[in-house]
């Protein structure tokens, strides 16, 4: 049962962490179908953190923000999300929320899709600096037995787990689709991606644990800020 919000903000070493009082254990067996997480945020943020990789050491200004929030305005700002924001100082940040699940059976393959709904304002035929605002931030999806982390190897900010880069999906991470709301767009909108076509599998450890991480790998050096309203990840 979920309890009283307990949402903290705490920065140690460029990582936001957002805790909350939750149950996150599932009970369904690898060829059973059904939600193993769905969240809109509408209480809190429901243990999802915020991190970012992809950037060198002597890269400064990345302007990176994240923050339990409403929905920004024209949109129905009753609605909360998690917004995610940086400057892709890098032309490579990949921005992600990460969460831990528990309760799985353990040493087990499971097959998921992932529904993720967020509001964008950036045209799928925008341009910019390195790329498109809409069309060069891919979306992207996955799950893996380790936490994600951000690890420094010779003198560059990375990833521990494999997400592939920009608009090629990796081992532990899918391809969703671009962040592009539209044609001509200006306003946030609120968009839908989903990896019906391609499902993810992925191995839980001896635990009966899964890591779930969301994000965008940004091929377009600017700024960018998407708010996160809904979050559901199925077995099939």
């Amino acid at each position: 049962m979920k309890s009283t919000l307990l949402l903290a903000f705490i920065l140690l070493g460029g990582l936001f962490v957002f805790t909350a009082c939750t149950s996150d254990s599932v009970s369904l067996q690898p060829n059973q179908p059904g939600v193993l997480y769905q969240s809109n945020f509408q209480q809190n943020s429901d243990g999802w953190e915020a991190d970012y990789t992809d950037y060198g050491t002597q890269i400064a200004d990345i302007q990176f923000q994240s923050a339990w929030t409403t929905l920004p305005k024209p949109l129905d700002t009753s609605r909360k999300a998690i917004m995610l924001s940086s400057m892709n100082r890098s032309d490579d940040v990949f921005m992600f929320l990460k969460r831990k699940l528990t309760g799985l059976q353990p040493n087990t393959d499971y097959k998921l899709l992932f529904d993720i709904e967020l509001a964008s304002s950036y045209a799928n035929n925008s341009v910019g600096i390195g790329g498109s605002p809409g069309g060069s931030v891919f979306l992207k999806a996955g799950a893996s037995a380790s936490e994600p982390k951000k690890q420094l190897t010779n003198g560059f900010y990375e990833l521990s787990i494999d997400k592939g880069n920009q608009s090629t999906g990796g081992r532990d991470v899918t391809l969703l689709g671009t962040i592009g709301a539209g044609d001509d767009v200006t306003d946030y909108k609120l968009i839908t991606r989903s990896n019906s076509d391609n499902l993810l599998t992925a191995r839980t450890n001896a635990q009966g644990e899964l890591w779930l991480v969301v994000g965008t790998d940004s091929g377009y050096e600017g700024l960018t800020t998407l708010y996160y309203s809904s979050i559901r990840v199925t077995a099939r």
